[in-house]
């Protein structure tokens, strides 16, 4: 229900940021961005709590997700790129598949060995 919630909320504050208030799909997207910045640099910096930040990153990961995928899948006349849906699909589908074999190849994502 929680995942289902934050979905559906989530993609209407990326629209409504992006088309009602005429930012742009780009510009909401770097709003989205800079707001989950505040929220690890709140987590970090001043010790908000994890599960708080957990939460309210998840949320806002949402907006940004639609505003990115609008941005590019839009027509350009609509502000976006206009790759359309098959091209935003396949682009996010390299960078996931690039993302898991460079951390599977680099193990960068490994904690080292417990003390």
């Amino acid at each position: 229900m929680a995942i289902l919630f934050t979905f559906a909320l989530g993609t209407a504050a990326g629209d409504l940021a992006a088309e009602q208030l005429s930012l742009g799909y780009w510009v909401s997207a770097v709003i989205f961005g800079r707001i989950i910045g505040a929220v690890a640099i709140a987590h970090y910096g001043l010790r908000l709590g994890a599960v708080l930040s957990f939460w309210i990153a998840y949320v806002l990961t949402r907006p940004l997700g639609a505003s990115i995928g609008d941005y590019l899948s839009q027509s350009r006349d609509d502000g976006g790129l206009g790759l359309g849906t098959t091209g935003t699909s396949a682009v996010f589908l390299a960078a996931i598949l690039a993302l898991v074999v460079y951390l599977t190849v680099s193990r960068a994502d490994l904690l080292g060995p417990a003390e």
